[in-house]
């Protein structure tokens, strides 16, 4: 195995990754957001402006998650923004439960969790795309 084809591995696993991170996430706050029954139930006192996020912020994944999928450089920053802005949420939730706001445990464990795996993936995806950069010339 050369050292450009353990880079390749290390992009598709972070890119199926990022995809079945999305469509869990997906799956999961549409279930609360659009149904009643079970799924909104289970969910207790969930914060809306979270759910939201995370539910819009699914369909991004996916989006990164193709684009690591085929090795595109934007797919790096996409991966950053989505830690910044999974990061900024968390912090607006801190905010919210410091404030009094209703909240569930299982959010502090999501959102810990989404920050992280982000956090991996877009550090894995910046230096992968950095290794991976053409080298400038000069004329």
């Amino acid at each position: 195995m050369t050292a450009h084809s353990g880079r390749g591995i290390w992009m598709r696993v972070i890119s199926l990754i990022a995809i079945g991170f999305g469509l869990l996430t997906i799956r999961e706050g549409g279930a609360v957001l659009f149904y009643d029954g079970a799924a909104r139930a289970a969910a207790g006192s969930y914060v809306p402006f979270v759910l939201w996020f995370n539910f819009l912020a699914g369909f991004v994944y996916i989006v990164a998650g193709i684009g690591l999928w085929i090795r595109r450089r934007w797919a790096a920053w996409v991966a950053i923004v989505i830690t910044v802005a999974t990061a900024l949420v968390f912090l607006a939730f801190g905010v919210h439960v410091y404030l009094g706001g209703a909240w569930e445990r299982r959010t502090v464990i999501a959102m810990t969790l989404r920050t992280l795996v982000w956090a991996g993936i877009a550090t894995i995806a910046w230096h992968r795309s950095a290794t991976n950069a053409p080298v400038a010339r000069e004329h």
